[in-house]
């Protein structure tokens, strides 16, 4: 199982960044709001490019904005292995190819409500799926139950449709949650890891 370390909850992201440089997490997870698609907003990315020298991780980015279109040049000249934007968002194919240019993987999201054929059409273009378990734009949001189910469901459209795209799962991941997703292959935490006084002993914990 991989670990992306989400700091959107972090107080101090230089302090948590450069902690989590020495930890074995396998990428650090940068979420993006911009307060249309979701109510949340995040730092502009003049601020965030400045933190990131902090680390030498693979980036995880996570595009929860309406158009991800301008976004998606900035956040590719950084050290990223995945840039997701969500199924529910404007010109998903577009922009999934322009991710494509930049020989990063691309990845889709799909929030609780939305129903897992949406995904299908862009199979071909995707890398990896980002199955949210929360709303999304907001940590420390309690795990929905029914997110194990949906995993399973989108395992078995991945191999209906030949695809080898991984499946990732993002907010309210803990060390008890975390039994809810055993046929995921990254986990994504935030508030669970940087709770704890270790960690690297919460990350193990996820594993």
């Amino acid at each position: 199982m991989q670990i992306s370390t989400s700091f959107l909850n972090s107080t101090n992201p230089a302090k948590d960044l450069k902690i989590l440089n020495e930890t074995d997490t396998d990428f650090i997870h940068v979420d993006v709001m911009d307060g249309i698609f979701v109510d949340g907003r995040t730092m502009p990315f003049k601020e965030l490019r400045k933190i990131y020298k902090y680390t030498s991780k693979r980036l995880d980015v996570h595009l929860m904005v309406d158009n991800p279109k301008k976004l998606i040049p900035k956040y590719a000249s950084l050290n990223v292995e995945y840039l997701t934007i969500h199924v529910e968002s404007e010109n998903v194919e577009e922009n999934l190819k322009l991710i494509k240019q930049y020989a990063i993987k691309a990845g889709l999201a799909i929030s609780p409500e939305t129903k897992v054929k949406e995904i299908v059409p862009y199979l071909p273009l995707v890398d990896m799926i980002l199955v949210m378990s929360v709303e999304p734009g907001k940590g420390g949001q309690a795990f929905i139950s029914k997110t194990k189910s949906k995993i399973k469901e989108i395992k078995k459209l991945l191999k209906e449709y030949k695809s080898k795209a991984v499946i990732s799962v993002d907010g309210g991941v803990n060390d008890q949650t975390k039994n809810e997703c055993n046929e995921a292959d990254i986990l994504v935490s935030g508030s669970y890891i940087l709770s704890g006084e270790n960690y690297q002993e919460r990350i193990n914990n996820l594993r």
